[in-house]
């Protein structure tokens, strides 16, 4: 029988399936409170620092205090993978503001939740769907603004997401593309964006209420190592039909090509040349030791 997965709960690990947290979390109640999303690739975790460093930014502006260090939050991711002996795997890290009443007042909750789960790694795309690209929408589902539950903030609020997903898959799209209040190109529901034309490549900027994606940071700096001149600005939808190449960044969807977007054909309608070097020189960079955190 094989050995079930643990998963860290408050300084101690459960099997899954006894790992469990109070129905009066106010994680649970109200969605306060913080995650991360990373990967780890042949016993590296992929930019753990920067994980963590946005995971107690996240809290500081939530006014969330983390009863732990940095340095004692990545020893506690470290310490999940290896017990379950996870060398490629998605991990979750979440805090939420704890345990407390029926009420708001966050007052209520003396003391944060922290769990961390492992899993065997995450494919939000297949590598066949990969090569050709996806198929996306325009949500009608708009971006929360900066001055309000903004995903500048990786909050456990995630609504605004996944009600953008629900239409993606309603219309048999395969990910859903989030506009601003102002119409200006977001971000997908769980993925940064960037386009392709004349040989540059843009990408919306973090004050369009976009998450300030590691993967992103990540593509911006190789793009501009591979030659290319990256721009931050405005992106409007008609930008988007017009590019030469579209595609997607992230921990889970690592660099996805767009293909199509509300039955717009994107380019050549498969991933253009500018994209296929990127993601060449990504999957280069996420087996490189000095990008991430080893554990075995």
């Amino acid at each position: 029988m094989e050995k079930e997965l643990l998963v860290y709960i408050d300084d101690q690990f459960y099997p899954k399936s006894e790992a469990k947290i109070s129905v009066y979390d106010h994680g649970l109640l109200y969605g306060d409170g913080v995650f991360e999303g990373i990967r780890a690739y042949n016993g590296i975790v992929f930019k753990l620092k920067e994980h963590i460093d946005r995971l107690y930014r996240s809290a500081h502006t939530i006014m969330l205090k983390i009863p732990m260090t940095k340095s004692e939050m990545t020893k506690a991711v470290l310490e999940t993978l290896k017990k379950n002996n996870l060398k490629d795997a998605y991990i979750r890290l979440v805090v939420t503001r704890g345990v407390g009443n029926l009420g708001l007042d966050p007052r209520k909750c003396p003391k944060p939740t922290i769990f961390i789960i492992t899993e065997p790694m995450l494919q939000l795309h297949s590598p066949e769907v990969k090569e050709k690209g996806i198929k996306t929408i325009i949500a009608w589902v708009k971006r929360d603004p900066v001055d309000a539950t903004t995903h500048e903030i990786k909050s456990l609020n995630y609504l605004n997401s996944i009600l953008g997903k629900i239409e993606a898959n309603i219309t048999g799209a395969d990910e859903a593309i989030c506009l601003n209040r102002a119409g200006f190109v977001c971000e997908g529901v769980g993925e940064n964006i960037f386009i392709v034309k004349e040989g540059k490549v843009f990408t919306p900027p973090i004050s369009s209420g976009a998450l300030d994606g590691i993967t992103r940071t990540v593509i911006m700096k190789l793009a501009e190592k591979l030659g290319y001149e990256v721009v931050e600005r405005n992106i409007t939808p008609n930008e988007l039909f017009t590019a030469e190449e579209v595609f997607f960044t992230g921990t889970a969807a690592e660099v996805t090509p767009i293909r199509k977007i509300n039955e717009r054909v994107i380019g050549k309608g498969k991933p253009g040349p500018v994209t296929k070097r990127i993601m060449e020189g990504f999957y280069k960079l996420i087996k490189d030791p000095k990008e991430g955190t080893p554990f075995s």
